[in-house]
């Protein structure tokens, strides 16, 4: 069940200066990531600004990436919220005919116990007829999943493979590394973290910066795969300032520059998300001149 290895791209949702979905911009993105290195696509993740899109949207930009992607790439469909009874409703409901898997943050703002964490994810893992992975990020729900919460779902949940740990926490993510059963994934949701993480042991990533360098960073993220971590170091070194500078003002108005500045796709967002300052943007184009990362 558990195809979530290498280099996953939690992909942004182009707009036009309307704020209509930009669907031009979206097929040049799908391709750029197809054609680029990626292993996998995460539509609807935070970094596509789910939360400021309708269901309706979503499906739309959904069918769309299918439509362009041609089965080339697996697809997983962010599919979360802090409102058990209604998410597992979404995810009982939905049509996925394409799909590969849900990616489901931790219920967030409500703060809920270990032991609420756990009952959430296993009324999810009751109702998928996909495989699910956990994503563990406190900086954005307020909550952490604790490493045996993890774990516990990992032994009981036979649909539940893996968990994309955006913690920071090092020593955590080591801990599921090594207690973790048998065809578990644990997968990188920090771009900054993923070579220490995979030299722990992890499986992968799904990343922000992917979505502009997919070929480097999908370079990278093999090799550390591979045991090649002197080459990984140097792609690794490579990326690193301007992995600084995409999230200087918040994500995704870093990478949405970036790929402005590639020509992929513009910088508009929904508001309260809102795109960077003159003085980062100028900052990001420098040193992805500088390192040789605009024709990427």
């Amino acid at each position: 069940m558990n195809t979530f290895h290498g280099l996953g791209v939690a992909m942004v949702t182009p707009f036009t200066e309307a704020g209509k979905i930009d669907f031009a911009g979206l097929k040049k993105l799908t391709e750029h990531l197809v054609t680029g290195g990626a292993d996998y696509l995460v539509v609807q993740g935070t970094t596509g600004e789910s939360p400021a899109l309708s269901l309706e949207e979503k499906r739309t930009l959904l069918d769309f990436v299918f439509e362009v992607n041609q089965k080339r790439k697996p697809v997983v469909f962010g599919l979360g919220g802090n409102n058990t009874a209604a998410t597992v409703k979404l995810m009982e409901e939905m049509d996925t005919t394409g799909l590969s898997g849900f990616l489901s943050v931790s219920p967030y703002y409500n703060k809920p116990t270990q032991e609420g964490i756990y009952r959430h994810y296993k009324a999810l893992s009751e109702v998928s007829s996909l495989p699910i992975i956990l994503y563990n990020v406190p900086g954005r729900t307020g909550s952490n999943i604790a490493a045996e919460t993890t774990l516990r779902l990992a032994n009981d949940c036979e649909n539940i493979v893996a968990i994309k740990e955006a913690s920071g926490d090092l020593d955590q993510i080591g801990a599921i590394i090594e207690e973790r059963p048998d065809e578990f994934s644990v997968i990188s949701g920090d771009d900054a973290l993923t070579l220490p993480i995979l030299a722990l042991g992890g499986d992968g990533v799904i990343s922000v910066v992917g979505n502009a360098f997919p070929k480097v960073f999908s370079q990278m993220v093999h090799q550390c795969l591979f045991g090649s971590f002197a080459d990984a170091r140097q792609r690794h070194y490579r990326l690193r300032k301007t992995m600084d500078l995409l999230f200087a003002e918040g994500n995704p108005g870093g990478i949405k520059e970036a790929l402005k500045h590639l020509g992929i796709c513009d910088n508009h967002m929904r508001l309260p998300a809102y795109p960077v300052s003159k003085a980062v943007s100028d900052a990001l184009y420098r040193e992805m001149a500088e390192k040789d990362l605009v024709r990427v």
